[in-house]
């Protein structure tokens, strides 16, 4: 192996370096974040666990392939700054990645050490050198790229649209974002809650964007206040990316759904995060605090929700979830915190019908217990109704997070960008193109609710896609090949026939 490439080995442990974290029944009085996040000797004691593997599969488990040993092998060096530098070459939003990610599913499932021990906590180790070089203020102004001729329109401003944004702007483009809302963030700043996602950490990476000369336009309605036409024809984009995600909230359709009281999801935690309800009436926007919250789903939202009611006042946040605590699909790390606080379980329960008072305000779920039968098109157990299994189940407020699709104002307002019967934006998932030449799609808004880290990899392959069809758009059939293609068009690792004899030593 070249000696550029060659790293110093790790000195594995059994264990993840503990991170410290605020105590349950303090924490729940307020929004502060939970965790503290690592020292410095801390992040690099985790760091030298790290085998510095040649071939490194954790690389591989990224959706925006961080050079993970990379970085690492700079924080055991303690030169934090490097390591943020090496993260930021191909993602954007380190901070907020490091907090919110499912790296148990992905970089660090990937992790060799995994296979006998605890994978190197690649998240926390990225979080840190993220707040390590933002406290103490080490990261210089960017060098700004020689401006190209060309802008690109991007609407969104969530994980998709900011990792887009940036990414052109580092090529030369200027990057200007349309979003619906009064501050931009998207999902980060209106669907996660302070204690996971502290609101001065999403500003301090869209700022870091703002001085690559990212433009960030905001109360902008993309399909009102112009179409996706005008951006095009009018306003004179070269292309346009569409990072709507899913903000339209799914209801399960039983009686007694429209009881004041019960929310979806996505207008509680908008309450709550964006319009900061829980400090009614220092801001505008209240929220009903009820004394008995039920929040439907077993997802990180969800989970979210249930520990948002706590902090309100709720003397019991109970999740309610028609499968077994084994299918529950949020995070390993968010149901622990939620159990910790004090959330309630009741798994294998199924909602059939609110019931309210005289004045309309819901005071009860009936439940139907369940079991569980063969697997869904999800790959996990379908649940079975058990007949005469109902029950009632007293509350004042309920939260509805089953999930969420797109909205259809894009459709609407430009029929020629179709979509599928999912309702998500029909784009080619390796490069973004819809059915509209000139206009890109990724994250939510064409997978359905996902993950911010799966959002910012649909940008990034269609950033690529969009350099090339805008420094190409002559070509013959240049649209018809992004729709067609079975492959990205981000350039890709090469593997040496050593790395991969040394890895698999």
């Amino acid at each position: 192996m070249p000696e550029d490439k060659k790293r110093r080995r790790g000195k594995p442990t059994p264990k993840k370096t503990p991170m410290r974290e605020r105590e349950p029944l303090e924490r729940i009085k307020h929004f502060l974040e939970v965790p503290y996040g690592y020292s410095p000797e801390e992040a690099v004691q985790e760091a030298q666990r790290c085998l510095m593997c040649p071939r490194p599969f954790c690389v591989e488990g990224c959706p925006v392939e961080i050079d993970i040993p990379g970085f690492i092998d700079l924080i055991v060096q303690k030169d934090f700054l490097g390591a943020l530098l090496k993260i930021k070459e191909t993602n954007s939003l380190p901070a907020i990645c490091g907090r919110v990610c499912p790296q148990e599913d992905q970089c660090e499932a990937k992790c060799v050490l995994s296979k006998r021990w605890e994978p190197v906590a690649i998240g926390r180790l990225e979080r840190f050198v993220a707040d390590y070089v933002a406290e103490h203020a080490l990261e210089p102004p960017p060098t700004l790229p020689e401006p190209n001729g060309y802008k690109v329109a991007i609407v969104g401003s969530g994980p998709a649209g900011l990792t887009l944004a940036g990414m052109m702007a580092k090529w030369g483009y200027k990057a200007v974002i349309y979003e619906a809302l009064h501050e931009p963030g998207g999902v980060l700043t209106y669907g996660i809650p302070d204690f996971r996602l502290p609101p001065e950490v999403t500003r301090r990476e869209i700022n870091d964007l703002k001085k690559l000369g990212v433009e960030i336009i905001t109360d902008f309605v993309v399909g009102k206040t112009a179409t996706v036409d005008q951006l095009l024809n009018e306003f004179g984009y070269d292309a346009v990316f569409l990072g709507t995600g899913a903000g339209l909230p799914r209801f399960m359709n039983i009686p007694g759904e429209n009881l004041v009281g019960i929310y979806s999801a996505n207008e509680f935690l908008t309450r709550v995060n964006l319009m900061k309800a829980y400090k009614f009436p220092e801001y505008d926007t209240p929220v009903l605090k009820g004394k008995r919250v039920a929040t439907i789903g077993a997802g990180n939202v969800s989970m979210d929700a249930a520990r948002c009611a706590l902090r309100l006042g709720a003397e019991e946040s109970i999740i309610v979830y028609r499968r077994s605590a084994e299918e529950m699909p949020a995070r390993i790390e968010e149901i622990h915190h939620a159990e910790e606080e004090g959330v309630k379980f009741h798994l294998l329960t199924l909602p059939i019908e609110y019931k309210g008072d005289e004045r309309g305000w819901v005071k009860k779920i009936v439940l139907q217990k369940q079991e569980l039968g063969e697997p869904d098109e999800s790959g996990r157990r379908r649940p079975v109704p058990i007949k005469g299994s109902e029950y009632e189940m007293d509350v004042d407020v309920v939260v509805v997070a089953i999930g969420q699709v797109p909205t259809p104002l894009i459709h609407q307002s430009q029929p020629d960008i179709a979509i599928t019967k999912w309702n998500t934006i029909d784009a080619n998932y390796e490069t973004g193109a819809t059915t509209k030449p000139g206009v890109f799609a990724g994250g939510d808004c064409i997978r359905g609710a996902a993950t911010v880290i799966l959002a910012m990899g649909d940008a990034r392959k269609a950033a690529y896609a969009m350099d090339y069809y805008i420094k190409n758009k002559n070509k013959p059939g240049i649209w018809e090949e992004l729709r067609s293609a079975k492959e990205s068009f981000v350039p890709k690792r090469e593997v040496s026939a050593e790395e991969e004899e040394e890895t698999e030593a």
